[in-house]
């Protein structure tokens, strides 16, 4: 037989005898992921460059290093979040265990860098409240601070406490007749006495603690969390031994509860902040504010002429001071364009 006619081993072959192997992009990719039903619950307390010190349980005296799960991707895991953790949960020293889930956060405070940046960076998770430190004197209280302060609390869920700190030196009269309408728990410290009220205040709850340099919140911090120091070098000590001053990290008190110092945040952005969020915090205004023209900032007239909550004002439904107070902190979150200490 000539070679034209001869068939050949291939001419042979049916597709039966083929095995195709499927490309790459092909391969079924299975969507089962590992239930953990082993995993333990942890509360989040420091974090430093990849890794994150967990309270195991919620107990200060357990605490275990943890790096974020691979399926987990790029989850983002603060001070405060409620985790859950497998592998190696033991705390000792050169072990790891992982996060493998974050909870649903009942509260979040953010900020942004400036007014200008649409970025939002959470900064504490599921704190009950906010705890804004602010001096009488040395130096002098700053009410633009205060404001941002409350609107973060109020958008992000939590009950802000005003302390003012330094009543030794000055007077608290004019910051508490400026913010009396707020409703806004204040607790009034001096540096030669225990923070007695403010310690109560605190106990069995987590608290963010907010303030600008030399207000004396790191002395408050001191008084109330013994050891403090030692405790934030602790934390540090997870990514090398570098001191992370600019990061929170959730300190356990002695009768319960968590304080969450902050020492990195010294003005909020409040681009991530609309007006509504504000409005949500004071109950009387929130029906009104469905009856304001489309886009109504609430800031009343030039701004905002047919805003509706002057009309509830005028017919005896909410006091003026309460409006003006609420005004106040929608205009700190409306000065776009520059910067209030």
């Amino acid at each position: 037989m000539s070679r034209r006619g001869r068939k050949s081993d291939w001419d042979r072959l049916d597709e039966s005898d083929v095995r195709v192997r499927p490309g790459k992009g092909t391969r079924p990719r299975s969507k089962i992921r590992p239930e953990h039903a082993d995993a333990r619950m942890a509360m989040v307390v420091g974090v430093d460059r990849g890794r994150w010190t967990c309270a195991l349980d919620g107990k200060p005296d357990h605490e275990v290093v943890a790096m974020r799960a691979r399926e987990l991707g790029r989850t983002p895991i603060v001070v405060g979040d409620l985790v859950d953790l497998v592998g190696d949960t033991s705390g000792r020293p050169d072990t790891l265990a992982r996060v493998v889930r974050v909870a649903d956060r009942s509260s979040v405070l953010r900020r942004t860098a400036d007014d200008n940046d649409p970025y939002e960076r959470v900064v504490v998770a599921n704190a009950q409240q906010l705890l804004i430190v602010c001096s009488l004197a040395d130096p002098p209280p700053r009410t633009g601070f205060i404001d941002r302060c409350l609107v973060a609390a109020y958008a992000g869920g939590l009950k802000p406490v005003l302390c003012l700190t330094k009543s030794d030196l000055a007077s608290a009269d004019d910051i508490v007749e400026a913010y009396a309408d707020l409703e806004l728990p204040m607790l009034i410290t001096r540096s030669d006495q225990e923070p007695d009220e403010v310690r109560e205040r605190l106990t069995d709850q987590v608290s963010a603690l907010v303030g600008h340099s030399g207000v004396g919140k790191s002395t408050l911090v001191n008084k109330l969390v013994p050891d403090a120091f030692r405790a934030v070098s602790a934390v540090s000590a997870v990514g090398k031994g570098r001191h992370t001053s600019t990061t929170a990290v959730a300190l356990p008190l002695p009768a319960g509860g968590w304080v969450v110092d902050t020492p990195g945040i010294r003005s909020f952005g409040l681009a991530h902040i609309e007006p509504d969020d504000i409005v949500a915090a004071f109950p009387e205004f929130v029906e009104p504010v469905e009856e304001c023209p489309s886009n109504c900032g609430h800031l009343g007239p030039p701004e905002d002429p047919d805003c509706m909550l002057d009309v509830v004002t005028e017919a005896g439904l909410a006091r003026p001071g309460r409006l003006e107070s609420l005004r106040r902190l929608l205009t700190s979150r409306a000065r776009l364009d520059e910067h209030v200490d």
